[in-house]
């Protein structure tokens, strides 16, 4: 395994488990067994690093996202919201066969994101990847035409952070299903789950 993969496998793992604020250079360097100059040679700074971790998945997930979401605006027939969100589960359990248990890291990584404040994370994503983010709104817009603007960044941000939240306990969440209700659920059951809760919130009447 090459020094840069090296770097990046330790360092998804780190943050996705303490966050992008929790983790330190050195913890990374002492997980992989390389030494600093190593990161600095192949990323330059912390940043840049996060950015690599998060374009790895997002470079095998976001083509296969377009595609979805892109399906459902031109399709002639109006999409349901719970299609719009389904459009994700096919694209996000692929990430599984591009890395050992890549769906959750993935989406954990996602949330540290969030709750980490990395504010530049986010507009690195919807730069670089901006037709994911362009096709979603516009298939948000085609199911609930009526949303403004201002309503659809609300309501999405809510979404958000109900998938966050859910995504960071997802092990809780399986240990309970398993525990307290007798059923078996993996990654793909959580996902399928939120779904109709989170489309039900964006498909909730509009308040004046």
């Amino acid at each position: 395994m090459s020094t840069k993969n090296k770097i990046l496998d330790a360092a998804e793992v780190l943050f996705a488990d303490k966050g992008f604020n929790g983790t330190s250079l050195r913890e990374i360097t002492s997980q992989a067994e390389v030494n600093l100059a190593a990161v600095n040679y192949h990323f330059g700074s912390k940043k840049e690093l996060i950015k690599a971790v998060m374009s790895r998945y997002m470079n095998e997930l976001a083509p296969l996202l377009e595609s979805a979401l892109g399906e459902l605006c031109i399709d002639e027939a109006k999409p349901s919201l719970i299609e719009v969100f389904s459009a994700f589960i096919e694209p996000l359990l692929h990430l599984n066969t591009f890395k050992n248990n890549g769906t959750s890291t993935f989406l954990q990584l996602l949330g540290r994101g969030y709750t980490d404040s990395q504010g530049f994370l986010r507009w690195f994503l919807t730069t670089q990847y901006p037709n994911v983010f362009d096709n979603f709104t516009a298939a948000v817009h085609k199911a609930y035409p009526e949303l403004s603007a201002e309503e659809m960044f609300w309501r999405l941000h809510f979404t958000m952070g109900t998938i966050v939240f859910t995504m960071s306990s997802s092990d809780a969440l399986i240990d309970i299903a398993l525990n307290d209700f007798d059923r078996e659920v993996d990654i793909a059951g959580v996902i399928k789950q939120v779904i109709p809760y989170v489309a039900a919130g964006v498909a909730a009447p509009i308040v004046r």
